[in-house]
């Protein structure tokens, strides 16, 4: 589900990056309210206001597209993200192990030694 979130100060977000959203919950006086958003790409966590945890639901997404404007009245970022699906990221991470697997698996039998022949024994005697 895309969804498009404005933001009352300077908070860039680079396009692809996976955020990791809070707001306040429905049925509170100030419900939708994005109180913080962690850029979990980049480690860094624009916090807005604070809320006790207990008023807030926390939803992940990967921005599509951000804007940061000054206007008269401070700065304003809008970001345009796109909800991440926890079973859809679980897939995509197992199909990247798999590919990292397969490589590593290509890479030890190039240099393994598994092209040449086993080298013979020499005979043994007493």
């Amino acid at each position: 589900m895309e969804r498009t979130l404005i933001i009352a100060a300077s908070a860039p977000v680079p396009r692809g990056n996976h955020v990791e959203v809070a707001e306040v919950r429905q049925g509170e006086a100030d419900a939708g309210e994005i109180v913080a958003v962690h850029d979990l790409d980049r480690g860094i966590r624009y916090r807005l206001r604070d809320v006790p945890r207990e008023r807030v639901d926390v939803w992940r997404a990967q921005v599509r597209e951000c804007t940061v404007v000054d206007t008269a009245r401070g700065p304003l970022t809008t970001l345009f993200v796109m909800s991440a699906d926890p079973a859809d990221s679980a897939a995509e991470a197992l199909r990247d192990a798999d590919a990292a697997a397969a490589a590593a698996k290509a890479e030890s039998d190039r240099w393994g030694g598994t092209d040449r022949p086993p080298a013979k024994k020499p005979e043994r005697f007493w």
